[in-house]
């Protein structure tokens, strides 16, 4: 068999008049020594404190929020630049492949039928110095 536990039974709190009215009277006692409070000096120069604070703290969310507005579009232009790096090195490779002398040589002869001329071909042109025009 199994071991059984006999629990006493639970008492619930019956609410007594006297004990509400005593909690009552306690809250208006302590309202009324908050709201006197706020009359005095110091105590307005104490909310005016808490003001403050509230509106840094609002000013410190609302600043980091920004930031990190600001670091994703960073993040996002920083990307774009190292696809535009990639792609002018990409353009560069295909320029110099395209100008290579070897190429060009090649076209020339393939589309205007241009070809290297031959030694006996080639004409020198003496440079004319202009204290020799005179």
């Amino acid at each position: 068999m199994g071991a059984v536990a006999i629990e006493e039974p639970v008492r619930s709190a019956k609410l007594n008049k006297q004990r509400v009215r005593e909690g009552v009277a306690t809250a208006v006692r302590i309202s009324r020594r908050v709201f006197d409070a706020t009359r005095q000096g110091r105590m307005l120069v104490t909310l005016a404190l808490v003001g403050v604070l509230l509106a840094s703290s609002i000013g410190v969310v609302v600043s980091a929020h920004d930031n990190r507005e600001l670091f994703n579009t960073l993040s996002q232009l920083q990307a774009e630049r190292d696809r535009y790096q990639s792609e002018w090195s990409q353009l560069l490779l295909e320029q110099s492949a395209l100008s290579a002398h070897g190429r060009v040589e090649k076209l020339a002869a393939e589309r205007f039928s241009m070809v290297v001329p031959e030694r006996q071909d080639i004409v020198l042109v003496p440079l004319m110095s202009p204290v020799a025009s005179r």
